[in-house]
């Protein structure tokens, strides 16, 4: 069999070297397509789901909020697990799905479970998906240097500019903001007063909630003049706070200022981001999404950040803190380097142990050949190019070397014994 393949291919040397370059083609597009990253993702094909309803204990988010999901997506097709876990004003809810499993296909199943279970929970509570990223899905952190800067301002800047204009960029998932301080207005009540003037906490919440929005009118007409009729209330500020009216004593107004202290702060905060002992930053986490070539999102994502850093405020510029693209292009170098040095040494051994230079570019022509072929294989199988499966093609092809230089040197032998007889 062997012997009727070698001779059908020395007589069809054209259809060979056809089939070579059809094979060097489509492996260096494989190339350029398969995605890239520096580790192999491991993680489990999974959906999470967050819930957020703060104030409330871990028992309470456990009994009324975690229980219902969790029962509600049992039955779920191709699940392998669910895991829940219940914190102070949170709920996280992770559905393990068999790793066969389509992701998106598997967010539409969880999405249509939640449409259900939405009556289960308790009003205003609102479940949400998480991104569709991995574990592995951090590819790149940044951090605002803004010597002299407020953390209120950059961190307001992070979240309504930065993240949204990055969050544009294809492949990126979610642009999940970091230290610094979310300003919100705080209106700190006074019990004695509220005692005084007889009125419950919530219709002090309720007068807020219906003081902050615009509402809706209608069309008048007035001397052949159409006029549209609404009605503008979002608070702009401090004082519009403090004016707004809780209810009526004798014709009386009591406002807001009347019953606490209005002031504008920072959110609670957990803990705090320090860069380097230099001091608290603000920053963000690029999330890429599920399947995508990070090097190429990593690409995107910084030629992204050279036109927004033209719009920010004078002062303030990105630094980065984590990039996962040096990673990747260090594991390719290494590859690169170890197949030309492989080369190199084999065509010399060749050369000085044969003297014969034919013979020394049929092992060294059949290294990136087989280096291409692996690339058609791990694009067709969806492996990733990483540390690991690169790492795999190169010590493949010391062992390749080995062969082709033992076949080689039978080869010349056997031949030399031919013209000897």
């Amino acid at each position: 069999m062997i012997d009727k393949l070698i001779e059908g291919a020395l007589r069809n040397r054209i259809i060979v070297l056809l089939v070579a370059a059809i094979i060097a083609a489509y492996g260096f597009y494989s190339v350029r397509t398969t995605p890239v990253d520096a580790i192999p993702d491991l993680s489990e094909n999974q959906v999470i789901i967050f819930t957020e309803w703060m104030g409330r204990g871990p028992q309470i988010m456990e009994d009324q909020v975690t229980y219902p999901l969790v029962s509600n997506l049992q039955g779920l097709p191709k699940v392998k697990n669910i895991r829940a876990n219940s914190m102070f004003g949170m709920s996280f809810v992770f559905v393990i799905f068999e790793d066969q499993v389509d992701i998106y296909w598997a967010r539409t199943r969880v999405l249509e479970r939640l449409n259900s279970a939405q009556q289960l929970l308790p009003k205003g509570v609102v479940p949400t998906l998480g991104p569709d990223g991995t574990g592995l899905g951090h590819v790149y952190w940044y951090t605002l240097d803004a010597p002299g800067h407020d953390l209120g301002e950059l961190r307001a800047l992070q979240d309504w500019y930065i993240r949204f204009a990055l969050q544009t960029v294809e492949g990126v998932s979610e642009v999940a903001s970091f230290g610094g301080f979310q300003k919100q207005y705080q209106v700190v009540v006074n019990p004695l007063k509220l005692q005084y003037y007889r009125i419950p906490i919530m219709d002090v919440v309720r007068a807020l909630e219906a003081n902050n929005k615009d509402v809706g009118g209608r069309k008048f007409e007035q001397a052949d003049m159409g006029y549209i009729i609404r009605g503008l209330g979002y608070i702009q500020n401090i004082k519009q706070v403090e004016d707004i009216a809780v209810t009526h004593i004798n014709s009386i107004p009591v406002r807001i200022k009347d019953l606490a202290d209005v002031q504008m702060g920072g959110e609670l905060r957990l803990g705090i981001v320090e860069e380097n002992g230099e001091g608290e930053k603000v920053g963000g986490i690029v999330v890429m999404r599920y399947g995508e070539n990070a090097n190429d999102v990593i690409a995107r994502l910084k030629s992204r950040m050279q036109e927004v850093e033209k719009g920010l405020p004078q002062g303030i510029r990105f630094k980065m803190a984590y990039d996962r693209s040096e990673l990747i292009q260090a594991t390719i170098a290494t590859l690169k380097e170890a197949v030309l040095e492989e080369i190199l040494v084999v065509s010399l051994v060749l050369f000085v142990f044969l003297l014969h230079l034919r013979s020394a570019l049929i092992v060294v022509i059949t290294i990136p050949m087989s280096v291409l072929i692996a690339f058609i294989l791990m694009k067709w199988f969806g492996i990733t190019s990483n540390i690991m499966s690169l790492a795999g093609v190169a010590l493949a092809v010391g062992d390749l070397v080995d062969a082709g230089i033992v076949m080689v040197e039978n080869t010349m032998k056997s031949l030399s014994g031919e013209l000897e007889q």
